[in-house]
C-alpha cells in the first residue's frame, strides 16, 4: 500500500488537510484558556462561589492530560484519522452543551465531554500531519501546529474579553460550534482513509492508573491553592497520585502492548525537547495568569481594551510562524529554538520592568517578543519531537507532545499564581490571596518576581537545549 507521502490525491490535498487538523487544534487549546476572563461572570450568573467556578478551567485540563496518552495509542492500533475524526464531533457537542445556563453541574459535565473531544483531537494531530507531508516541507506544518497551540493558549483571555463586551459567556464556547461543523466538513472531503495501523491492544489497566495519577495530581494543586498544600484532602490527593504513578510504573513494565514503551525517553533529544516544551508552556501561562490583573486593575484599563493589547502576542505568533517552518526546512531547526529560546528569555525580563506609568508601547513591545520568540521555538521544537522517533510510534510521540503542553499549562497556572502571591503576602506582611485595591505597588512587586520566576524556566531551557545540540554534533563529529 502506498504510504501518504507517495499518494498524489493526497499530496494535492496536504494543505487543506492542515487547515482541518490546526484548526481543531486552535479551538481544544482555546477552550483551555478563554474561560478564565469570563469566571467572574459565570459564577455570577450559576449563582456559585468563585473557587468553585474555576473548576470549569480545572476539569478540562484534567480531562484532556488524562486521556491524550490513551487516544495516542488508540490512534496508533486503529487509525490517527479515524480517532481524530470522532474526536471533532465530541468536540462540537461539548462545546454546543457548554453554552447552556443551566448549572454548574451541567457546565461541568458538558466540559468533560469537550475535553474528552480536544484529548482526541490533540493526541492524534501531529501523528497526521507528519505522516502526510514529506520532510521538505514537514516543519512548516508541524509549525503551523505549534503556532496554533501557542496561538490557543494565549489568545484566551484576549479573545474572550472582546466575546464578552458584546455577548454573554455562553458565545465563548458556541461560537466553536459553526467553525467547528465547517472545519468537520473539510476534514470529511480532504482527510484520506488510514492506512498505518498497528492493530495492537490497548493498555486499559494503564489507562486508568494513568488517568487516577493525573486527576489526583492536578485536583491536589488547584484544591491546594484554595484550602493550602499542608491541608489533609490535598496531602492525600498527592499521596493517592504517587501509588497510582508507581502502580502504571509497574503495569507498563508488564504488559505486551503498554501506553507507554519507556524506551522512547531513551531517545535524549525525544525526552528534553518534551521537557522544553513543558518548560515554555508554563512560562507562557505566567504571562497569561499575570498580565491581566496588570493591565485590568492595576492600570485600570477595560476589559475589552486589555483583550485588544493582549492580542499582540497571537498576532506576532500569525507572522512569523510561517517564517519559522520555512527556515526550519531551510535551515534545521536547532539554531532556531536557540534564538526563540534566547527571545522569550528576553520577553520575560522585559516585563519585570513595567511599572504602572510605563508607555504601552513598552508592553506591547515585550509582548511582540514573546509572541516572535514562541513563534522561533514551536515549529522547529515538534519537528525535533516528531523526527526522534519511528512512524510506528508517531502517535504516542505526538500524544506525549501534547501532554508536555498541557501540563505545561497547569504547571505554569499552579506556580505563578503561588509565586505572584507569595510574594504580594511578602511585600504587604499578611496573607494575599487576590488583587488588593488601591494597592498598585504590592501588584508590581509580586508581578516582578512573577517574571523573574518565568525568565528562570526560559533560561533553563535554554541551557538545556545549548547542552543538547552540542553533545548531538559532539557525537557526529566522533562518528
Amino acid at each position: 500500500m502506498k504510504t501518504y507521502q507517495e499518494d498524489a490525491q493526497v499530496q494535492k490535498n496536504r494543505w487543506w488537510i492542515l487547515v482541518a487538523v490546526v484548526m481543531f487544534t486552535f479551538m481544544s487549546t482555546l477552550d483551555a484558556s478563554i474561560v478564565n476572563i469570563a469566571l467572574p461572570t459565570i459564577s455570577k450568573d450559576l449563582a456559585v462561589p468563585m473557587n468553585q467556578a474555576e473548576w470549569v478551567v480545572s476539569v478540562y485540563l484534567m480531562i484532556v492530560c488524562s486521556c491524550l496518552l490513551l487516544f495516542g495509542k488508540v490512534g496508533d492500533s486503529r487509525g490517527k484519522i479515524k480517532v481524530f475524526r470522532v474526536g471533532t464531533l465530541i468536540f462540537v457537542t461539548g462545546s454546543f452543551l457548554c453554552g447552556f445556563n443551566q448549572s454548574l453541574g451541567f457546565l461541568l459535565f458538558a466540559r468533560m465531554i469537550q475535553g474528552i473531544g480536544a484529548s482526541m483531537t490533540m493526541a492524534t494531530n501531529t501523528g497526521i500531519v507528519t505522516e502526510v507531508f514529506p520532510i521538505h516541507e514537514r516543519g512548516r506544518a508541524l509549525g503551523a501546529i505549534g503556532a496554533f497551540v501557542s496561538l490557543g493558549s494565549i489568545a484566551g483571555p484576549g479573545l474572550g474579553g472582546v466575546i464578552l463586551a458584546q455577548f454573554t459567556w455562553s458565545y465563548i464556547f458556541w461560537i466553536n460550534v459553526p467553525i467547528g461543523i465547517l472545519t468537520m466538513v473539510i476534514a470529511e472531503k480532504f482527510l484520506p482513509k488510514d492506512i498505518t495501523m498497528s492493530g495492537h491492544s490497548i493498555d486499559k489497566g494503564g489507562f486508568v492508573y494513568f488517568a487516577t495519577t493525573v486527576i489526583s495530581f492536578f485536583g491536589g494543586i488547584f484544591l491546594g491553592q484554595e484550602q493550602g498544600f499542608l491541608h489533609p484532602v490535598p496531602l492525600v490527593l498527592f499521596a493517592v497520585a504517587l501509588l497510582a504513578f508507581l502502580r502504571f510504573l509497574r503495569v507498563e513494565t508488564k504488559v505486551r502492548y503498554p501506553l507507554i514503551s519507556f524506551q522512547i525517553f531513551q531517545n535524549r533529544m525525544f525526552s528534553l525537547s518534551l521537557f522544553t516544551a513543558l518548560l515554555i508552556f508554563s512560562s507562557n501561562f505566567f504571562v497569561n495568569v499575570v498580565i491581566p490583573f496588570y493591565l485590568q486593575n492595576a492600570r485600570g484599563l477595560s476589559p475589552s481594551y486589555a483583550g485588544l493589547l493582549m492580542m499582540v502576542f497571537p498576532f506576532t505568533m500569525v507572522l512569523g510562524a510561517p517564517i519559522s517552518g520555512y527556515l526550519t526546512d531551510r535551515l534545521g531547526p536547532e539554531i532556531l529554538v536557540l534564538w526563540g529560546l534566547g527571545i522569550l528569555a528576553l520577553s520575560q525580563l522585559l516585563y519585570m520592568f513595567l511599572a504602572i506609568d510605563s508607555p504601552l508601547w513598552f508592553y506591547v513591545v515585550g509582548t511582540a517578543a514573546g509572541g516572535i520568540g514562541n513563534a522561533l521555538f514551536q515549529s522547529p521544537n515538534n519537528t525535533m519531537v516528531m523526527s526522534a522517533v519511528t512512524k510506528e510510534n508517531f502517535g504516542v510521540a505526538g500524544s506525549l507532545n501534547s501532554f508536555a503542553r498541557n501540563f505545561g499549562m497547569v504547571i505554569g497556572i499552579a506556580l505563578s499564581t503561588t509565586i505572584l502571591y507569595q510574594a504580594m503576602s511578602a511585600k504587604l506582611g499578611k496573607k494575599v490571596t487576590t488583587y488588593i485595591a488601591n494597592r498598585p505597588d504590592v501588584f508590581l512587586f509580586g508581578m516582578k518576581i512573577t517574571f523573574f520566576g518565568s525568565f528562570l524556566l526560559c533560561l533553563v531551557a535554554f541551557v538545556l537545549t545549548l547542552w543538547r545540540i552540542k553533545k548531538a554534533r559532539s557525537r557526529t563529529v566522533k562518528a
